[in-house]
């Protein structure tokens, strides 16, 4: 590639002697008359080094320099100068010349003093390339960094949220065991005591307080029955009931149904934005039913005074989410990590076995919860299913009208 050179000087021998003996060496040179010229042709011609004259009419070489060098950072100067002075060789290269050279020059001096300021030139650019290499590796590394710190906070929460759901799972083994225990040796003597009151109502017949009495003792035993029923289902680690495919859509319909008086007389408004229609899991239909029914009854019961239950349902990556969130009085801190936990509630006739429930049958189809929320706020569910595939006519789903 030939080297780029422009020669400006207001005198035309200077110029035609430049031309001639530059050319002879391989450069490629044009010629400017005038600062004004010389300015231009740098725009067009882009040079590597401008040959230029100290002293010219109107724009002198100052005032040329100064603009080259404000403007064309890449472009290299050495002056002309018929002034041997050392004050003018100082104010030069302060103005950022690379060098100067007095006339009359010989030839030989002009092409070293050319040849050494194009190396230094292209030391200097290669070093620039190099630096700016340097920063864009910089920037890179500093971009990896940021994505490599983003991946081990991800991993980090799956980590911890992988760690919740072992320890919540080991909880629920335990729960079972002493589940299965309570339920032996709690139902034998319940059987007993319901015997009993039956035999006291069939005795005392025409006893009103005795009918009375037997009827609460019935009423109890079937709430400590239910008590274990609940607390076996709870810490079940599979379904008991068999897997169908069920209609996530038609099964959020039915509860909604079935919660719509309640829905009415508290005043909550209801926004439900549920897309596609034709959604399928693969689950227990009680199961399911059961989960919709405690988070839209939590949700309402944190709602008796007015609010908004919204439920959001949409379809990614073969995955559907389900989102429930109510506008009530929201969940602590400090007990998020713990609503999913066998006997925990903050109710005071709560049993705890609630969002249990939830959890293990989520678990139970391969799917994920997450809850967010912020006292004052509400609460919001998050709930992942797999997709069951299924084409042709199957894919019908007939949702009911609310």
């Amino acid at each position: 590639m030939l080297k780029k050179l422009l020669v400006v000087d207001d005198e035309r021998s200077v110029l035609e002697l430049c031309q001639t003996i530059l050319s002879s060496k391989g450069y490629s040179v044009k010629t400017a008359n005038s600062g004004e010229e010389g300015l231009r042709l740098i725009a067009e011609f882009k040079p590597a080094l401008v040959l230029l004259d100290y002293m010219m009419p109107k724009v002198d070489g100052m005032q040329v320099l100064k603009k080259i060098k404000s403007i064309y950072t890449d472009v290299y100067v050495i002056i002309f100068t018929g002034k041997g002075s050392e004050t003018v060789a100082v104010e030069v290269m302060k103005a950022g010349a690379s060098d100067y050279i007095s006339k009359p020059f010989k030839s030989k001096d002009l092409f070293e003093r050319i040849e050494n300021v194009l190396h230094v030139r292209h030391v200097e650019m290669v070093n620039m390339r190099l630096r700016q290499e340097r920063e864009e590796l910089q920037q890179e590394i500093q971009l990896w960094n940021k994505k490599l710190e983003l991946r081990v906070q991800e991993k980090g929460r799956e980590l911890e949220q992988a760690n919740r759901e072992m320890v919540q799972a080991e909880k629920l083994a335990t729960v079972g065991h002493l589940a299965a225990g309570m339920a032996h040796e709690i139902r034998n003597p319940l059987n007993s005591i319901a015997l009993t009151a039956q035999l006291l109502q069939s005795e005392g017949e025409h006893d009103v307080d005795v009918q009375a009495y037997a009827k609460n003792i019935l009423v109890e035993v079937e709430r400590v029955d239910t008590i274990l029923r609940k607390l076996l289902n709870a810490s079940a680690q599979k379904s008991n009931m068999g897997t169908s495919r069920i209609c996530l859509c038609s099964c959020i319909d039915k509860i909604l149904e079935m919660f719509s008086e309640q829905i009415k007389r508290q005043n909550v408004k209801l926004n439900l934005n549920i897309q596609p229609n034709s959604v399928y899991i693969m689950a227990g239909a009680e199961e399911i039913e059961q989960v919709f029914t405690n988070l839209i009854g939590n949700a309402l019961f944190e709602m008796k005074n007015s609010g908004t239950l919204s439920i959001d349902f949409r379809v990614e990556d073969n995955r559907a989410l389900v989102h429930v969130g109510d506008t009530g009085k929201g969940i602590p801190a400090g007990n998020l990590v713990k609503i999913f936990d066998p006997f925990f509630t903050t109710r005071s006739s709560g049993t705890g076995f609630g969002l249990s429930v939830v959890l293990r049958v989520v678990k139970s189809c391969n799917g994920n919860i997450r809850v967010e929320s912020e006292p004052g706020r509400g609460a919001d569910f998050y709930l992942e299913f797999p997709l069951e595939k299924i084409s042709g006519d199957d894919a019908v789903c007939v949702r009911s009208e609310l």
